[in-house]
């Protein structure tokens, strides 16, 4: 289980007992928290590892899956921090994985409480790497997935904040990988996003015409 982090001290705790409570192995990134983050999953026996600053959630990752490759593992599953994410869909997702390579969350049957900012961005992003892929794509953004080692291995990642799940995406279908969609619930609970939606939707744009060329 990877868990990229940043000033998660309020919620990492739960995710992490939650996962230990399945006996599964938790790799923590924290991406220059100022708070506990990481001295409370350190002592709930999570590995950690930590970025001296904060690189964006998608330099986490790719920090996490370097991790995740050296250690030998077969494939990880990702989770955000924030508590949004029920670890009971684990089992969904390790029985989708028998079919497919990437392996991603779909809240789109059962999106109650997602602010509609979420919803509008995630339908734009979902309708374009649809395009670019051509292959259907139901939820582009959720950061509950799972992802096979050889995706690891074959997609070279190059974006460090939020494009970077649109990249894996994009480059694992370009190359051949079977995408497997999981329904998943999602608990919001008034939390603000950390997504900008001018800054982050010109990084998308930015990533969906290099794609282009890929």
């Amino acid at each position: 289980m990877l868990i990229p982090a940043c000033n998660a001290q309020a919620t990492i705790g739960s995710l992490i007992s939650q996962l230990k409570e399945k006996n599964l192995d938790v790799v923590v990134v924290d991406d220059g928290s100022q708070d506990d983050t990481a001295e409370i999953a350190r002592s709930l026996g999570a590995k950690i590892v930590q970025h001296s600053r904060n690189w964006g959630k998608g330099k986490a990752l790719r920090t996490g899956f370097k991790y995740i490759l050296r250690s030998g593992y077969d494939g990880v599953i990702t989770l955000d921090a924030d508590g949004q994410h029920n670890p009971s869909f684990i089992p969904l997702f390790l029985e989708e994985a028998r079919g497919a390579d990437l392996i991603i969350g779909s809240r789109m049957k059962a999106r109650r409480g997602m602010p509609w900012p979420r919803v509008l961005s995630n339908r734009f992003t979902s309708v374009v790497i649809s395009a670019l892929t051509h292959t259907r794509v139901e939820d582009s953004q959720c950061g509950y997935r799972l992802v096979k080692r050889e995706v690891l291995e074959r997609v070279k990642l190059r974006t460090s904040r939020f494009q970077t799940e649109s990249e894996l995406l994009i480059k694992g279908a370009k190359a051949g990988f079977r995408i497997g969609w999981v329904p998943i619930s999602t608990l919001y609970q008034g939390e603000g996003s950390l997504i900008s939606p001018i800054l982050d939707t010109f990084r998308f744009m930015a990533l969906a015409l290099r794609a282009l060329f890929w």
